[in-house]
């Protein structure tokens, strides 16, 4: 009669484990770094695993021609934050089994997963 309850205890538990550690994802994602670059090395940035930009470093000689340095811009942001995005799918995998979990990459800052 009653074992039901013991099995939604275990879920219960189950996730609230789960949700801890989501929280302690989501802090190790914000401190973990992802680099890209593009125009040989002229313009580099930097995303965190939010696709945050916490760097860019953008060398001299990019700067005389405006529309190369935007494009080149984008295109470094656009690299990076795939590696952060691809960063965060690996993460859930782990804490996931390798089970897809629709909307949990996305919960987790990773963007569309």
């Amino acid at each position: 009669m009653f074992g039901g309850l013991g099995n939604l205890a275990g879920l219960m538990k189950q996730a609230k484990s789960m949700q801890e550690n989501m929280q302690k994802m989501q802090e190790s994602l914000a401190e973990q770094r992802f680099e890209a670059d593009a125009g040989a090395g002229m313009v580099r940035v930097v995303v965190n695993g939010k696709s945050e930009l916490v760097d860019i470093k953008i060398d001299p000689k990019a700067a005389s021609d405006t529309e190369l340095l935007e494009d080149m811009i984008k295109a470094a942001v656009g690299a990076a934050s795939r590696k952060a995005q691809d960063g965060v799918k690996a993460e859930v995998a782990k804490l996931t089994g390798g089970i897809n979990l629709p909307g949990l990459t996305d919960l987790l800052g990773g963007g569309p997963g």
